[in-house]
């Protein structure tokens, strides 16, 4: 039996866990709590296709059912299942294709006003959120990673340490790092246009 969306909003991530160790039909409320989140997030990090991506979430719960009791309450939960996905991801990628993921980002994503607030990003216009998916886009992975998981999925530095594995610090270093490069880009981008 799956539980409707109404009987799992009530619950808490921890009751979620709880009751999902206790009865196997509760472990829908965590499908349906972060699945469509964590879909997306294949398709931002990486090329495959709507079907592809689906099956590696479909492995990833599979991973997340198995390792539940592993589960450790001190952590947020959506850090871990997104640890389990993103590790997912880069694993099926490297046997596929014999190489590390590069992350990408889709045609479909709108760039977060904290973005170009950060980057002091003001240009608006096709041709300067070209230039900006651009700079992204050339960015080494190790720094790639870490905006989209601050930028596009919302996450803070604690969160994104978990999900990495990498010291706080290591994730601010990475970031402002991220953003010099990416002004840099989009300012010497600008000039040449200009």
């Amino acid at each position: 039996m799956i539980l409707s969306g109404t009987q799992c909003a009530e619950l808490s991530d921890a009751e979620i866990i709880r009751k999902s160790l206790e009865q196997v039909d509760y472990f829908s409320c965590l499908y349906q709590r972060y699945g469509p989140r964590l879909l997306q997030y294949i398709r931002r990090i990486s090329s495959y296709s709507e079907e592809a991506a689906e099956d590696l979430l479909q492995d990833a719960f599979i991973k997340i059912w198995k390792n539940l009791n592993a589960y450790q309450p001190s952590l947020k939960l959506s850090s871990w299942l997104y640890r389990i996905v993103h590790n997912q991801v880069i694993s099926s990628w490297r046997k596929e294709h014999g190489q590390q993921i590069s992350f990408a980002l889709n045609d479909r994503d709108q760039f977060p006003d904290t973005l170009t607030e950060d980057l002091q990003y003001d240009d608006s216009g096709e041709e300067q959120m070209e230039r900006l998916q651009q700079a992204i886009g050339d960015l080494p992975d190790k720094y790639k990673e870490v905006v989209l998981l601050k930028y596009f999925e919302d996450m803070n530095y604690e969160e994104i340490s978990d999900i990495l594995k990498i010291p706080e610090g290591t994730v601010a270093t990475r970031l402002n790092r991220a953003r010099q490069m990416m002004a840099k880009y989009c300012k010497k981008s600008s000039t040449k246009i200009r």
